[in-house]
């Protein structure tokens, strides 16, 4: 069983699809870009938006940071709550803070937004630390925001060894792993979310996991049937 989980939130916990791909479409439409496959700005969902604006439609950073304001002028009153819950996410949080895991949120996206949707949903009450970004777009790097998750939680000074076995990251995309990776800490991948077919194991993921209740067998047990999808790489445990 893990002591530390720290959670990703878009396509870990919630589904923030609509959310985001229509505030996305809007700040496309501003700059004349007509966009009305929602499907194909999935990619949004996860990395920091300045760095999928540059990426996915080749703005230099003034335009992108004037494409996120934009983008804020529908999510900061719409978006942020055309949200779900990822079914089970509710019951595998509390079973695990019955089994006594600290837990956390670690994500890229502008704290005031993340808390707003744990206190929404109501699932703010299962941890015991939050991190996010500023919405001046500092701190939004996936190793940034893990670093201060484990500061908050304590296990910073841990010996790799330990922390590697006892801490876990989880999230659906890239980024959540490599975030783990720079932290020695478990890379937990889940393929209910927004990664592209094989990301997770490219990125190198040590688990996989395709609903909540693998999920939460994993992380409260670790019970026969849950494979380690790495089992021949050095790292893995």
């Amino acid at each position: 069983m893990f002591q530390y989980c720290l959670f990703d939130l878009d396509g870990t916990l919630t589904d923030p699809k609509e959310g985001i791909t229509k505030s996305v479409q809007y700040a496309l439409k501003h700059f004349g870009i007509e966009e009305e496959d929602l499907s194909r700005l999935e990619p949004f969902i996860g990395p920091p938006l300045i760095d999928s604006f540059m990426e996915f439609y080749g703005f230099d950073e003034a335009k992108a940071r004037e494409a996120v304001d934009v983008y804020r002028e529908r999510f900061a009153p719409i978006g942020v709550l055309e949200n779900s819950l990822i079914p089970g996410t509710e019951q595998m949080l509390s079973h695990a803070k019955e089994k006594g895991i600290h837990m956390a949120v670690a994500s890229s996206k502008p704290l005031c937004f993340v808390r707003q949707i744990l206190e929404h949903f109501d699932i703010d009450q299962y941890f015991e630390v939050v991190i996010g970004s500023e919405l001046d777009g500092s701190g939004c790097a996936k190793e940034e925001v893990v670093e201060k998750a484990l500061a908050r939680l304590g296990v910073s000074s841990m010996a790799k060894e330990e922390r590697h076995l006892c801490c876990a990251m989880i999230g659906d995309r890239k980024f959540d792993i490599q975030g783990a990776k720079a932290h020695a800490l478990t890379g937990i991948g889940v393929r209910f979310g927004y990664a592209a077919e094989g990301e997770l194991e490219e990125a190198g993921a040590e688990y996989i996991v395709d609903n909540m209740a693998e999920l939460e067998a994993l992380l409260t047990g670790m019970p026969d049937g849950i494979s380690n999808e790495n089992s021949g790489r050095e790292e893995s445990i």
